[in-house]
């Protein structure tokens, strides 16, 4: 048994490891490739991107809503020492302005309750100087897509 307990002590702290590790790079890891991937699909730094409808077709996310539209902006701060002005356009239905940062923690979310909503995010604001403004607006139907398109059009992600 005395011959066993050296190599479970060492199994166990390198499970404990590993775990610990994944848990503190993970999110960091994630939240790169995202801001990597919708970026190569062309959405700019500081510009919001209206995605195509959600379909098994078009979603390059695991298990997106297809009853919301997804508008998504990049930001860096080392782009925008200023600030980023944000507006998120009046829709009539469900609509959110998220915030999520570089370890996908989301860490401001406002409703839209049918009226624009305007923020302006600054590096203090944010726990990280790097990531991903999500706009969600209910759009189950085909009209209420287009109705997003058209208020998608007067969405706002500016560096100041």
């Amino acid at each position: 048994m005395k011959r066993l307990a050296g190599p479970i002590a060492c199994s166990i702290i390198l499970a404990l490891a590993t775990h610990a590790g994944i848990v503190y790079f993970a999110p960091s890891f994630i939240m790169d490739r995202a801001y990597t991937m919708i970026g190569e699909r062309g959405t700019p730094v500081h510009g919001f991107q209206l995605a195509p409808q959600m379909r098994p077709d078009t979603q390059s996310v695991v298990r997106p809503s297809p009853d919301l539209a997804y508008s998504g902006c990049r930001f860096d701060f080392g782009q925008a020492a200023n600030g980023i002005r944000v507006k998120m356009a009046a829709y009539e239905g469900y609509s959110s302005l998220s915030f999520f940062d570089a370890q996908t923690n989301n860490f401001r979310t406002i409703r839209g309750n049918g009226e624009p909503q305007e923020i302006t995010l600054t590096a203090k604001d944010a726990p990280s100087a790097k990531g991903i403004i999500l706009i969600r607006r209910l759009a189950p139907t085909d009209a209420d897509y287009a109705r997003v398109i058209e208020a998608a059009q007067n969405d706002i992600c500016e560096a100041l």
